[in-house]
């Protein structure tokens, strides 16, 4: 009996938790995440270690300060952001035209609409780490 109430109490948890977190909460398809990057951003950025194109290298964006990968020439606003690439940070910075999300920047991007699409892709960028 006790370890049914323990299970029904922890399933409730889970429901609540999940009722309570954030939009940004929901798991991404990285598989999927991966042909939005091929489709929505690969002409201009490398998902490998040191490979710039005409925008910086992705490989372990997520956790990384903006502005700061060795090898790339940013844009002064760029380097001006002071923030780090979290999960929620590049949800909001691509769910608009970058100039909005960073104005002064030079990256052309309009922004990824379908929110599937930008939780994919965001879950796909979280996996590319050492």
């Amino acid at each position: 009996m006790t370890k049914l109430l323990l299970r029904g109490a922890a399933v409730a948890g889970l429901c609540l938790g999940g009722a309570l977190a954030s939009p940004l909460a929901h798991a991404g398809n990285v598989a999927a995440g991966s042909d939005v990057f091929k489709a929505e951003c690969a002409e201009c950025h490398s998902v490998r270690a040191g490979r710039n194109k005409k925008g910086p290298s992705l490989f372990a964006v997520v956790g990384r300060a903006a502005g700061t990968l060795p090898g790339y020439n940013y844009s002064d606003a760029l380097r001006a952001a002071h923030w780090t690439w979290t999960p929620e940070k590049l949800h909001g910075y691509l769910s608009q035209p970058a100039g909005k999300a960073n104005p002064g920047t030079r990256m052309k991007y309009d922004g990824l609409a379908d929110p599937r699409d930008l939780d994919d892709l965001v879950a796909y960028l979280g996996t590319l780490h050492p």
